[in-house]
């Protein structure tokens, strides 16, 4: 008796945050890649992440027609982060992409990223060779980013590598595992060290609308990366504190010794001493705040609220 394999399944994890003017090409750019891979039992996980517009109407009608089309909506906007991990924690299937809905990472790459996998890799990471659309701006801030990670954290992650990946079931296994707060996905999956590689592909311009991450959002991730991953701007300030007080208690010296020697003269110097006890202050505000952001998130993980909270789940 033949017994039928059963073919692998994937799931396509897709944030949405108010994208209805991309959501009905980026069904049927998937829908394509469906009826493509015949190999695969493939599913789409759309989490809307609070959208204010029409994407959830949208979202509904589609998995209306089609049961493959599972839909989590948040109650309201938790994040971009927070969206892939729900999408992470729902899944089931042997392997899962990560893909954002503005098709700027075509979702036609997924098939070369399955392809890539099946050489034994369990992260297949997409690296954009080109950044279409981005202003230099953008391009520089995000070549920064990453030099400045690799340089703190000893998790490395490659060059111009977001979260448009493929993970396997053992990858996702372990990342359900992780309970900390402000997750920072694309340094997490690094971490677990698991055999990756990486496949190139050109990035395109945003299809329709706006994006949603602004440099304030970008600016968060990269403290939430930054501190999630490395303790070393803390060593940095402790060396700088050493240092600047062994200066003070040298300059504190060549006080008393100056006014020894000259009894009646006014010692000189009130301009550049007004300026150090500026750049000073300014430089403990600043270790200040670095150990402020380091206690907030640890409040954030003691208080040990959800990530996010869901309204409603569909086809799941």
């Amino acid at each position: 008796m033949n017994v039928e394999k059963k073919k692998p399944n994937m799931t396509i994890i897709v944030p949405v945050f108010n994208e209805e003017q991309t959501l009905t090409e980026l069904f049927y750019q998937l829908d394509k890649l469906r009826m493509k891979l015949t190999k695969l039992d493939i599913s789409f996980l759309f989490i809307n992440d609070g959208s204010t517009d029409n994407s959830l109407q949208i979202l509904e009608d589609l998995s209306n027609k089609f049961k493959y089309v599972k839909i989590i909506s948040f109650t309201r906007n938790f994040g971009h982060q927070a969206a892939i991990a729900a999408g992470i924690n729902f899944c089931t299937d042997d392997y899962a992409v990560i893909i954002d809905a503005d098709l700027q990472d075509p979702p036609n790459e997924i098939e070369n990223l399955y392809i890539k996998s099946l050489e034994g890799y369990d992260v297949v990471h997409a690296k954009r060779s080109v950044r279409k659309g981005e202003t230099i701006f953008k391009k520089f801030t995000a070549s920064m980013f990453y030099k400045f990670f690799n340089y703190l954290s000893d998790t490395k992650i490659p060059n111009n590598v977001g979260d448009f990946k493929l993970i396997n079931k053992k990858v996702l296994n372990e990342l359900k595992k992780l309970k900390e707060k402000n997750k920072f996905i694309r340094g997490l999956i690094p971490w677990t060290g698991f055999k990756s590689t990486f496949h190139e592909y050109e990035r395109n311009k945003r299809f329709a609308g706006h994006t949603k991450y602004n440099i304030f959002k970008m600016f968060k991730l990269a403290i939430d990366g930054s501190i999630s991953f490395s303790s070393k701007i803390i060593n940095f300030f402790s060396i700088l504190s050493i240092l600047i007080t062994s200066l003070s208690f040298l300059f504190g010296i060549y006080l008393i010794i100056y006014k020894l020697i000259y009894l009646n003269k006014i010692i000189p110097g009130f301009t550049a001493l007004i300026t150090c006890i500026i750049f000073f202050s300014g430089t403990i505000l600043m270790f200040l705040s670095i150990i402020a952001q380091y206690i907030i998130r640890i409040q954030v993980q003691v208080k040990d609220r959800p990530e996010y909270v869901i309204k409603k789940i569909i086809n799941l």
